[in-house]
């Protein structure tokens, strides 16, 4: 059991450890608490599911805030006179 418990860390601790400092829980929490329901109602499995959740949630997290940076540096259109 311990062994299980172990191996279903080490994942996280990684990417927690690579992650960037700044920021770095947005998307994580929730995608984690999520995870970990559904983790645990698919099976107790809820450490492998909060596991999952955190990292898919980053990602999500991760490609909105991308996004919106996209969208602030579009120059807007020029004035038109009427």
């Amino acid at each position: 059991m311990k062994r299980i418990f172990v191996l279903s860390v080490l994942p996280v601790l990684a990417l927690a450890v690579a992650a960037p400092t700044e920021a770095s829980a947005k998307g994580c929490i929730k995608g984690a608490i999520v995870g970990g329901i559904a983790g645990h109602v698919a099976g107790h499995h809820g450490v492998l599911g909060a596991a999952a959740g955190c990292v898919i949630g980053r990602h999500n997290a991760r490609d909105k805030a991308r996004e919106q940076n996209m969208q602030r540096q579009q120059p807007s259109p020029p004035y038109q006179r009427l």
